[in-house]
């Protein structure tokens, strides 16, 4: 059966994906991942994310996936023994000089993206160093991975959704080229998600176009200034889930969901959905159906528009913004949850009404969306709460005091 793995970013984000169905959870420590702008867990937090985890039957790989200088690679190893005593399953690295101290102290070894295993003579090879599973290259076609699957030694894991880099496994210098800021040692700033400006020099013979795409109008847009704007360096983000029988005959261990540096939300949306799609298929392979509502549902999370990466041919169109149908608005926090009648009794410092979407997040709550159809104060129903009130909202799924409210509201894509 093949392992639905879901990012955590944090402990919200954690319990939001383990609540959603994930058979496992990755997630990052300080120094040493690829989301360094992200929250992250500590050493003294890992014992508690296995704990969390072991309820709901998940295991746990720790991300150590940058470029490991002299002091770092030090430093990791030395940690080695404190990492493993907190009864995690496994480490994510994009060094193999550390797989075989990583086996050493209990831990699955796993290798990252970021070393662009490309053929099964690798997977040989990382079977001999002690390796338990390799992140194939997201440079793969899926009947190249099909076919390194089918020969590899080892269990094969490849990205089903997310956020795709402009580089060959993340391998990028841009961010450090203009701020300073090393992509490779986790600290992105992301600069090739910006809007870019081009200038081009009349007369300039040197510019030529080798591409068969006649029409380039795709990266390039006209300003009202006269300047000429791209995204050209920002791919769209990867969805597979038209795809879940493909990627299911391809024999891959583990489907694996990008967005550590998301927000629980999206976790929580992403992995119910592929949750249900896989799911479905092993229930009844054969009157198995893509669900319009699935995609309905992954676009109204954050997204930069959807493409199928190289599983199929080569990335064409380039991302806009954000193409999520909604925005999250801060307004308001969870008073107390009354089990018995099932409501949560809410402080708001925004207006409310019966039909509105509220999105619930805390660390042990996750995050829990919601349409109100039935609000009361004081023992009377409402139809409407103006902002400064305390309200009781009729809620099936226990939230907890002092967790964040948010309403959920229509956004423009054109804004």
């Amino acid at each position: 059966m093949v392992e639905l793995l879901a990012p955590a970013g944090n402990f919200i984000s954690l319990r939001a994906v383990l609540e959603n169905g994930a058979d496992a959870v990755y997630f990052g420590l300080d120094d040493y991942n690829m989301r360094a702008n992200a929250k992250n867990f500590s050493l003294d937090d890992l014992s508690e994310v296995s704990k969390i985890a072991k309820e709901y039957g998940a295991k746990t790989y720790l991300c150590t996936n940058i470029i490991l200088n002299e002091k770092l690679a030090s430093e990791l190893d030395s940690n080695l023994e404190r990492i493993s005593t907190s009864e995690i399953d496994g480490l994510i690295l994009s060094d193999i000089g550390l797989i075989e101290n990583t086996v050493s102290h209990g831990l699955e070894a796993h290798i990252s993206v970021q070393e662009n295993v490309c053929n099964s003579y690798t997977l040989k090879t990382l079977k001999r160093l002690g390796a338990k599973r390799a992140i194939l290259s997201r440079e793969l076609s899926l009947g190249e991975i099909t076919e390194i699957t089918k020969k590899s030694p080892i269990e094969t894991e490849i990205f089903v959704h997310g956020a795709i880099c402009m580089a060959i496994s993340g391998r990028c210098f841009l961010s450090y080229g203009l701020y300073g800021r090393s992509a490779n040692c986790g600290d992105c700033l992301q600069p090739c998600r910006k809007n870019w400006t081009l200038t081009y020099e009349e007369g300039d013979d040197n510019v030529v176009n080798f591409s068969d795409v006649e029409d380039e109008s795709f990266i390039i847009s006209k300003s009202e200034d006269g300047s000429y704007r791209t995204n050209f360096f920002s791919p769209k983000d990867m969805c597979m889930i038209e795809y879940i029988p493909e990627l299911m005959e391809s024999g891959v261990a583990s489907f694996k969901i990008e967005g550590r540096a998301r927000a629980p939300d999206y976790g929580a949306m992403v992995t119910g959905i592929y949750r249900q799609a896989i799911d479905a298929y092993l229930d009844n392979p054969d009157e198995y159906e893509v669900k319009d509502e699935w995609m309905e549902e992954l676009q109204s999370v954050f997204n930069r528009g959807f493409d199928t990466n190289f599983y199929f041919n080569t990335p064409f169109e380039v991302s806009e913004d954000n193409q999520s149908k909604y925005v999250k608005r801060d307004i308001g926090q969870v008073v107390n949850y009354y089990n018995k009648v099932k409501a949560a009794e809410i402080r708001i410092w925004d207006d409310l009404s019966i039909g509105d979407k509220i999105m619930i997040q805390g660390q042990t709550t996750g995050s829990v969306t919601h349409t109100i159809d039935s609000m009361q104060i004081d023992g009377r129903s409402v139809e409407k709460v103006k902002k400064g009130s305390n309200v009781a909202i009729a809620i099936p799924t226990k939230v907890r005091e002092n967790d964040f409210v948010y309403k959920l509201v229509e956004r423009n894509i054109d804004d």
